[in-house]
């Protein structure tokens, strides 16, 4: 017999379960897909609705439609994560060398203007203790 003391050694029973992920077969994707493309502009929304689905389950579900069907199915023309992340390392480290060489170039040409700069003013005041008019200026 089931006495008090019995239910309570057994622990607190959760009230919610635990949801469960739905999945979803091909079939049904390729119709969703399909039933979704086909509707006029103001029903797309209808079919999400009344499927419990969102717009960006359509949009990975088409992109994931398309990958399929543009590539070969062959694992070996993909490539692999560790490849992505070096080559994903070697554009940074490619990007971080060249933004280098660009700071190195604008600090040159900084120091270059600076220098035209007091260059200029040495030989206005050069030209006015001379007392030759100077150049005229050109916008």
């Amino acid at each position: 017999m089931n006495s008090p003391s019995s239910a309570a050694d057994d622990g607190p029973v959760d009230p919610a379960p635990k949801p469960t992920r739905r999945t979803f077969t091909a079939q049904y994707r390729d119709r969703i897909l399909d039933e979704y493309r086909g509707a006029p502009h103001g029903e797309k929304s209808a079919v999400l609705r009344r499927e419990g689905l969102y717009q960006s389950q359509i949009r990975e579900w088409a992109q994931a439609r398309e990958a399929k069907t543009s590539c070969p199915s062959d694992r070996k023309s993909l490539p692999s994560k560790h490849a992505d992340s070096r080559s994903a390392r070697r554009e940074m480290d490619r990007l971080t060398r060249e933004n280098a060489r660009l700071a190195k170039a604008l600090t040159q040409t900084e120091a270059a203007l600076e220098i035209m700069g007091k260059l200029h003013v040495l030989l206005e005041s050069i030209s006015e203790s001379t007392g030759t008019p100077p150049p005229p200026r050109t916008p």
